[in-house]
């Protein structure tokens, strides 16, 4: 066989030129050098932990670690099944929620098809749609909360997925039921309508839900989970969706043949089990949340109303926000910058425990007192 000489820079493997326009995904800072205490408050971690079932069903895998997981997740799927009411056959489980997201992408965009997604959505959509070839579409937001008819009119002959995060990540806020039913039934019927609801279990408003009930009745919608934020389980990656079987089935024949590890599984089916530990993580959000809330407002410092584990904070443009964050990480309280997420004014917090949240709130005040005379 003849051997193809190539020089210089050809003389390597290159991957698509398309890959060099997908900004990499960055994660939120994680350490705060010098502070001899760090409270990291910047990737919307329960402050509670992980239930000590799935604490202790994690100890009790290390004896098995040598062997393959169930390939179907089974036991999983069938404990998010009883915990929802739903069938199992209609369940996928994937690592993270984030990979279910790329699954279903690479699964129904192709070159040239558009995906959409709203102004201020996870950062992952637009990564996911340009992975498989696809093009990114934007839908303004209305008062930094998703808006269906700018959604509805970005709809196009090549639009084949939208994405709607529900509640959004990093604003905190959330579309009625209603306003996402309309939605559903204004998308023509080969538009794939993706709920992402990774926060669903911290919201208690009467006029919202995850979206099953969709899911259930129509062809077109899925709906994605995780184990990311309220069961604390965000260190073993591990999420699910729930769809219609057609697209369970598509995204099957794509994923890894074992891409729920073994340790997921076993720790995923311990938290599910463990109602009393949720309701304490609910309880405790439903205390901070709002007291944050009422205490950074009263800063001056405005705050948008959130129905999640965080809050967005707004500062007087982008250079005081980017002093008001390392103000704080002097003192050990990390956030999440939101800059790239087309939010370069604003800070994100997660609701901490009582000890970070009470001290964010006092660097916050000292911070305030030093800005007052640039105010002024």
């Amino acid at each position: 066989m003849t051997k193809i000489a190539m020089s210089g820079a050809e003389a390597r493997p290159r991957p698509r030129p398309a890959i060099f326009g997908i900004d990499p995904y960055v994660p939120g800072e994680s350490a705060a050098p010098g502070s001899p205490k760090v409270f990291k408050l910047s990737a919307n971690e329960t402050p509670l932990g992980p239930s000590p079932r799935a604490r202790e069903a994690l100890r009790a895998f290390a004896d098995h670690v040598q062997n393959y997981p169930d390939g179907a997740a089974t036991a999983l799927r069938e404990a998010i099944g009883a915990k929802h009411g739903l069938d199992q056959a209609r369940i996928v489980c994937g690592t993270g929620s984030d990979e279910i997201l790329h699954l279903l992408a690479a699964a129904y965009i192709g070159p040239g098809d558009e995906g959409i997604f709203t102004q201020h959505g996870f950062l992952v959509y637009k990564i996911a749609i340009l992975a498989a070839g696809g093009v990114p579409v934007v839908a303004a937001e209305k008062n930094l909360t998703a808006d269906t008819d700018r959604m509805l009119a970005k709809v196009g002959p090549r639009t084949k997925m939208v994405f709607l995060a529900n509640p959004n990540n990093p604003t905190g806020t959330y579309l009625p039921i209603a306003e996402v039913k309309r939605l559903a039934q204004y998308l023509p019927a080969h538009v794939l309508l993706v709920l992402d609801a990774a926060y669903a279990e911290y919201v208690n408003r009467p006029d919202y839900s995850s979206g099953l009930e969709l899911v259930s009745a129509r062809e077109n919608v899925v709906m994605t989970r995780t184990f990311s934020k309220i069961y604390g389980l965000a260190g073993i990656r591990l999420g699910w969706c729930y769809g219609p079987p057609d697209v369970c089935d598509a995204i099957n024949r794509i994923r890894g043949p074992f891409n729920t590890n073994g340790a997921a599984i076993a720790a995923g089916v311990a938290a599910l089990d463990d109602t009393g530990h949720i309701g304490k993580a609910v309880a405790h959000n439903e205390t901070w949340l709002p007291w944050l809330t009422q205490e950074i407002s009263t800063l001056g410092i405005k705050v948008t109303p959130s129905v999640c584990n965080f809050l967005l904070l707004h500062f007087d443009g982008e250079t005081q926000a980017q002093a008001a964050d390392r103000f704080l990480l002097e003192r050990g309280l990390i956030l999440r910058a939101v800059g790239v997420y087309g939010l370069p004014r604003c800070l994100r917090l997660t609701v901490g425990t009582e000890e970070a949240n009470r001290l964010v709130v006092e660097a916050l005040k000292d911070f305030v007192k030093l800005e007052s005379p640039a105010r002024a």
